[in-house]
């Protein structure tokens, strides 16, 4: 059973409130954790240099003002401030800064006052609404206030936020659907199939859960049952099938796609149609096995599913890739459905997606170039610069750029990270990501356990957990193995348990204060061989390294000889050996020599902290040429 806070805590926050029932893994409670190093450093940098911008915020609710700016060119303006509004929260749920509440309270009161007369939430007007990206901007509103809503701290706001969000939501009922003068989901965009249309699956959802009202529960069905992608071609069908890849999907679009399938979740939750269940998983399964790229990305045709796992060292493909709302996504799925499952396979996943394309996307070293946002919409792979587009660039209407779509959604990653750390199990504890910091949490008899994690993860390998607790209690801590870690060491107490790689090692005992855990997780450096695509009869010609979760990258800052070919020492098991080394005039995490054929060397950083410049002064590539 799940520790009585817990249950007490989910069923309060009713949005969540079947997650008790349905899922293997909580997340913890707000304000749980305290990260020290790496990741906290992340979130603090997007807290001041995003969250805490009030011009932004007001830029934001005054597209809602003008009510048409994206009817000239049906665009998706209204998605800025609800995508940007879940992340805050998100954040704010472990910052706890006074000044970010503050800031989300004002905003939401402001754009509360944009309702028109009809009940919308809408940068369109009624002559030009539900088309393009009309619904998937309303999904938008829907989730920046409910995220909010589970925040707010006035009970009469909270009021005022479901009265509105019924408004808003029940207009859209009326309007779309099955019946005389309704309009199909489908026909509500002339983008994708509806796919944009129907992720609104997600907050209808949730707005039943908070609600209990049948209507919301109702618009569901009909979104999964005549989901998008035409009679013969519905995703979730397709899905359910699991046999054809998403990349020979008539629906090619990772970002909605994923969207769409975080929504089919949370219908299984409620409903316990196995069916849905089954679908997400397999929709998952294929991603993982057709399109996501050494970094944690997919799509590296513009930010449609193409095989990616081929297509990755495609040197003929100049355009843009692995956008960062699709990382983003990727990561919330995965964590839906680890969560759900208590599966380490999807641990794994969003491991890499984070320490790789999520972190190397941040703006670090505050870039001024392309608009010079705290995120990066394209990571490049084959030698590029970052900062080469805005993703979902839109401008208003004095031709000054308003924002994109990846620098709207980058906070809900990283704000998320502390979450991912640890997870309540029903039988004790779950350890998911070794992050240096103090957890706070509680026994399955409710009782009060912190556990301090000292580490330099994923600089190394090497992790302490110190666990304190009040009184004795015996209970299951699960130890995430990664999949990469082949020779993985735990001890507990001076005991060495043996772990198999890629799953969760069970320790169950009578745990007291002064217990420790120990973990010597096996880094080991590999060369990795791309499998080549068929556009481009040299894609097998590259080659990469990898160091525990970590992709390294050469920067040309660093390494002069980034781009030209290389021939690095290994053997026939493709281990090889690195130097460590503390050259960069920069920060990394690690830094490395690696050696070359000829006896030379030539040298990698983690590939996070590579490329931020934006500019052609720290051109980058994961995969080099060989």
């Amino acid at each position: 059973m799940f520790a009585k806070d817990y249950v007490d805590y989910y069923i309060s926050n009713r949005q969540y409130a079947p997650y008790l029932k349905s899922d293997a893994l909580l997340s913890c409670l707000p304000a749980s954790f305290r990260l020290n190093k790496l990741e906290n450093k992340m979130i603090e940098f997007v807290e001041k240099e995003q969250l805490f911008d009030t011009r932004l915020w007001k830029l934001f609710t005054e597209q809602f003002k003008a009510g048409n700016v994206d009817d000239e060119n049906l665009g998706w303006r209204g998605e800025y401030w609800g995508k940007m509004m879940r992340g805050a929260c998100i954040t704010y749920k472990y910052t706890q800064s006074s000044k970010l509440y503050e800031i989300l309270e004002n905003t939401a009161c402001d754009l509360l006052y944009t309702q028109d007369e009809l009940g919308r939430f809408s940068t369109y007007s009624v002559s030009n609404e539900y088309k393009g990206w009309d619904l998937w901007c309303r999904k938008y509103i829907l989730l920046g206030l409910l995220h909010f809503h589970e925040i707010c701290k006035s009970e009469e706001l909270k009021e005022r936020i479901v009265t509105a969000l019924k408004t808003h939501l029940d207009y859209i009922i009326n309007g779309i659907g099955k019946g005389e003068g309704k309009i199909p989901v489908g026909e509500t965009s002339n983008f994708w199939f509806g796919a944009n249309s129907v992720s609104i699956l997600e907050p209808v959802m949730r707005m039943y859960n908070l609600t209990g009202e049948k209507r919301y529960l109702d618009f569901a069905e009909y979104l999964v049952t005549d989901g998008p992608g035409g009679e013969n071609n519905n995703i979730f069908e397709l899905a359910y099938e699991g046999e054809v890849p998403p990349y020979k999907w008539n629906i090619r679009k990772a970002y909605e796609l994923m969207s769409c399938f975080e929504g089919a979740l949370e219908y299984y939750r409620v409903t316990g149609n196995e069916k849905y269940k089954i679908c997400v998983e397999n929709f998952a399964r294929l991603v993982m096995e057709s399109d996501v790229s050494i970094i944690g990305c997919c799509g590296c045709e513009h930010e449609l599913f193409d095989n990616s796992f081929a297509t990755q060292t495609d040197g003929t493909n100049t355009i843009i890739m692995q956008e960062t709302c699709v990382t983003v996504t990727w990561i919330k799925l995965c964590y839906q459905l680890l969560r759900l499952t208590g599966e380490s396979v999807y641990a794994d996943e969003i491991e890499k997606s984070i320490y790789n394309a999520l972190y190397g996307a941040v703006n670090t070293e505050k870039s001024k170039n392309n608009c010079g946002f705290p995120f990066d919409s394209y990571s490049p792979l084959i030698l590029n610069k970052r900062g080469r587009a805005v993703g979902g660039r839109q401008e208003l209407p004095d031709g000054t750029v308003l924002y994109g779509c990846c620098a709207a959604i980058g906070a809900a990653g990283i704000g998320i990270v502390p979450e991912l750390c640890m997870q309540q199990s029903r039988n004790g504890i779950a350890v998911t990501l070794y992050a240096d910091g103090e957890y706070n949490l509680k026994t399955p008899l409710n009782g009060d356990i912190t556990l301090r994690v000292e580490t330099n993860y994923p600089a190394d390998g090497v992790v302490k957990i110190t666990v304190e607790s009040a009184a004795k209690e015996e209970f299951e801590i699960r130890l995430r193995n990664p999949k990469f870690s082949k020779n993985t060491v735990v001890t507990v107490c001076g005991e060495q348990i043996s772990a198999s790689a890629s799953e969760y090692l069970s320790v169950k005992r009578e745990w007291a204060s002064g217990d420790v855990i120990e973990l010597a997780i096996d880094m080991s450096p590999r060369v990795i061989h791309p499998i080549g695509c068929e556009n481009d009869e040299n894609s097998k010609n590259y080659i990469a390294v990898k160091y525990g979760p970590l992709v390294l990258a050469r920067d040309l800052r660093l390494c002069p000889d980034a781009g030209e070919r290389v021939s690095l020492a290994f053997d026939e098991n493709d281990r090889i050996e690195l130097k460590r080394c503390k050259t960069a005039p920069f920060d990394t995490l690690c830094e490395f020599e690696v050696p070359l054929a000829d006896g030379g060397c030539t040298k990698m950083i983690d590939y996070q902290s590579a490329g931020k410049t934006w500019d052609e002064t720290s051109l980058t590539e994961a995969w080099m040429k060989i």
